[in-house]
């Protein structure tokens, strides 16, 4: 009798209160590094649409000079190179005379790209203008891709 219970007492055993406390500090100290990670991720996922919708519009500004000799109007609605609209980012165009542009990408805050502004020219030069708080790089003559300001 004796022993058919400390049987039954050694397999009904669960976890001790120490075990739980070690899981949910572990899983605590795994949250507090892939939680901003993550987030840092997501922010450079969102910058492609910027670079991508600048140097594809800069494509299309080339082409409308082609056809008119002149960059005046080539933002306007209706034209090859009307201004881009995007999730992540407002464009806008500006500078435009019959041999200049600049086109410029800036991030929208509730996409979590606050901050963020580059732009681009017809001499195909590419800058940042501005990054998000925490974020380095702000005034480089390529278009900051990671948090240490790197292009």
């Amino acid at each position: 009798m004796k022993l058919e219970r400390t049987l039954a007492m050694q397999l009904a055993r669960g976890f001790t209160l120490i075990e739980l406390l070690i899981v949910v500090a572990i899983i605590g100290v795994i949250a507090a590094i892939a939680v901003p990670q993550y987030g840092d991720y997501l922010t450079r996922s969102k910058l492609t649409e910027a670079t991508a919708t600048l140097s594809e519009h800069r494509v299309k500004m080339e082409q409308f000079f082609q056809d008119n000799r002149t960059y005046v109007s080539a933002c306007a609605t209706g034209s090859i190179a009307a201004t881009p609209t995007g999730r992540y980012f407002n464009y806008a165009c500006s500078n435009l005379t019959a041999t200049t542009f600049t086109v410029t990408a800036t991030g929208i805050a509730a996409q979590g790209t606050d901050g963020f502004v580059f732009t681009i020219d017809q001499a195909n030069a590419r800058a940042t203008t501005g990054v998000k708080t925490g974020w380095s790089g702000a005034g480089a003559t390529c278009w900051v891709t990671n948090k240490s300001g790197g292009c």
